[in-house]
């Protein structure tokens, strides 16, 4: 009697429910788990079955070698079911969402159905294409095309194209067609070297050996102008081979080139650091603002999915699936200024045996208008990034804190003799001059090391930082580039105070940092400078205070004086108005011979600082540069 009343109760659960089964009957459920965990590991538990959808058993490594083949490109996805089987005592469908990886990082989830059969009291997948996607049929498979996104321009301040895509030709070597390689790659260099460009041709002939024959063994990109002046001698020669292209490029190889950057194919060290981001032929970020802001420039890569199908006449047609539009970079908004970039370029072309830089800031508003390095564009952005000691340079500091705090007028004065000993340490002017009992101003305009030596104590221990201070220097930047705000002498014994006065000591700058403590000084307050306006830093410096009338009107005298009747006299002539500012040469290793060269000032509304590493005496390296620069401006 109670057999029959649980199995009159079990009928009656049948004959309501939409999903059938008693407490002990197998649950489809569990296969249904199991067919999507094995879907996504690429293999299937032997507790698994498998039915075609007439019936037929199937083996389990088939149906995981037929979702292999049906995925294509697009690999293994992951695949969750989203809810219960539900059906009838002998047939369910199952829901799941499949979720694959697309290039970029982008993702394509859908859901689809499984359907399951009872055979006896177990169930069993019934296998069709239509659950890995209602179009696929049959020999068909996943293929992704990439949607490429175009690279962001960066532009002036105008809004105007500093780097855009430009027209290159990548000349390269085809290993079947070279008859004579020595005598090939002895013109190739000629030429190269016509439109400046020397490539070290020591590993060629192993990489031609090891190349295909038809390969393209790639020597260097030009840009089509370049390529145009020695295409004629080049393209005939047995061996040689062409790809013409674009590539996002400056208006000059040498246009700010440090601290740009370059774009170039994407490296096997960069894909192997950041899987999946990159895919091979990607054009990505080299060095300086476009490595930065690679992303941003970049955008998003789109992707088509297509489902490779073969016709009936044999051909593949493609059926788009799904896609994902590419998302084109965003634009970097710089202040750099062609016509000032091009001046300091220029200026420093001439210069190709010591690494050298030249930064200009509007003094108005701060904006950065140049950052040449050399020789041949630079490799490294010294003008921002250099830790090095100013020199004389820094005598501008130091006049600033001692007219600010009373110790001395322009008209002061303070001897200036051939030596001046401090603890036992025997300071030196250059060439060992010496003025005697002089006003201060002209301590400054002749650069008398000894003078300010001398004055150092008025300074007191903190004295010379916060000049430095007020002037920006040692404070916290951020412009939107990698740059060294300085780091000033502070404390220390009289000997070290000594030495910073005139910028030896401990005391290290950048360019950049002296350039914008001269603008500050030419405005009379001192503003961080500008180069990124889009998108703007996040944390810029705040304005410091607005310096004292005085002050300010006392250093225009004495950086004038510098170059009407001191050591940069020989920009006195220079067009354009007249030049304020300070020569400096400072040693760096402790060998009196070996010394950088700068010199520091304005012009009208343009600040500035050059610079030549281990350069020697200013007035011969760093001044000469400075009136290169400035006449290239008129």
């Amino acid at each position: 009697m109670l057999k029959r009343a649980a199995a009159l109760a079990c009928t009656l659960i049948l004959s309501t429910a939409t999903l059938v089964g008693c407490s002990d009957d197998p649950s489809p459920d569990d296969p249904l788990a199991l067919f999507a965990a094995g879907w996504s590991a690429g293999q299937f538990d032997s507790k698994l079955a498998f039915a075609s959808p007439t019936g037929q058993a199937v083996n389990p490594s088939t149906v995981a070698d037929e979702l292999k083949a049906y995925g294509g490109t697009l690999g293994k996805p992951v695949v969750k079911v989203t809810g219960k089987a539900t059906g009838s005592e002998t047939a369910v469908t199952g829901p799941i969402t499949v979720d694959w990886a697309l290039p970029g990082g982008q993702h394509w989830t859908y859901p689809s159905q499984v359907r399951l059969t009872k055979a006896g009291e177990n169930w069993q997948v019934v296998w069709e294409p239509k659950i890995v996607h209602e179009k696929l049929n049959p020999g068909d498979s996943f293929a992704t095309r990439s949607l490429t996104a175009l690279r962001g321009d960066v532009i002036d301040a105008k809004g105007q194209p500093i780097v855009s895509k430009q027209p290159v030709v990548t000349v390269g070597i085809e290993p079947r067609k070279v008859k004579d390689l020595p005598t090939l790659l002895l013109v190739l260099d000629g030429e190269f070297k016509k439109v400046g460009i020397t490539l070290d041709f020591a590993d060629v002939p192993a990489r031609v050996k090891a190349a295909k024959p038809d390969g393209f063994v790639e020597l260097v990109t030009l840009r089509r102008p370049a390529y145009m002046t020695i295409r004629d001698i080049i393209q005939p020669l047995e061996g040689t081979a062409f790809i013409e292209g674009e590539l996002p490029l400056a208006p000059s190889r040498v246009y700010a080139r440090a601290l740009l950057g370059s774009v170039g194919d994407v490296t096997k060290e960069m894909m192997d650091a950041a899987p999946g981001k990159y895919e091979i032929g990607d054009q990505v970020g080299m060095g300086g603002l476009q490595k930065k802001y690679d992303d941003r420039l970049r955008g998003t890569e789109g992707a088509r999915v297509v489902i490779s199908h073969k016709g009936a006449d044999g051909g593949v047609v493609d059926i788009t699936a799904h896609e994902v539009a590419a998302v084109n970079g965003s634009p970097l908004k710089l202040t750099l200024d062609a016509k000032t970039q091009n001046a300091a370029d220029k200026a420093l072309a001439g210069k190709k045996d010591r690494r050298t830089s030249i930064v200009a800031i509007r003094i108005s508003d701060g904006q950065v208008l140049a950052a040449a390095n050399g020789p041949d564009g630079g490799g490294e952005n010294l003008a921002f990034t250099a830790q090095v000691p100013p020199g004389s340079t820094f005598k501008v500091v130091s006049a600033f804190g001692l007219v600010d705090n009373g110790s001395v007028t322009p008209d002061t004065i303070v001897a200036c003799p051939k030596e001046f000993s401090v603890s036992g340490r025997v300071f030196h002017n250059a060439h060992d001059f010496e003025l005697g009992d002089v006003a201060f101003r002209l301590d400054m305009a002749k650069s008398c090391n000894t003078a300010f030596a001398s004055l150092a104590p008025k300074l007191g221990p903190d004295g010379l930082a916060s000049a430095g201070m007020a002037l920006g220097l040692g404070t916290p930047w951020d412009l939107g580039a990698d740059a060294f705000s300085g780091a000033v002498s502070t404390g220390g014994s009289d000997v070290e105070r000594a030495a910073a006065s005139f910028g030896q000591g401990t005391t290290v700058v950048s360019p950049i940092a002296m350039a914008g403590a001269v603008a500050g000084i030419a405005r009379g307050q001192w503003k961080q400078p500008t180069l990124v306006l889009d998108p703007a830093p996040a944390k810029p410096a705040p304005d410091g205070a607005a310096l004292k009338p005085a002050t300010v009107d006392a250093l225009k005298l004495m950086l004038r004086e510098v170059v009407t009747m001191g050591t940069g006299k020989t920009l006195s002539d220079v067009p354009g108005g007249p030049v304020y500012g300070k020569t400096g040469t400072a040693e760096f290793d402790g060998d009196p011979s070996h010394t950088h060269a700068w010199f520091v000032g304005w012009q009208g509304d343009v600040a500035f600082a050059v610079f030549v590493e281990n350069g020697g005496d200013s007035t011969s390296s760093a001044v000469p540069l400075t009136e290169a620069f400035l006449r290239a401006l008129r």
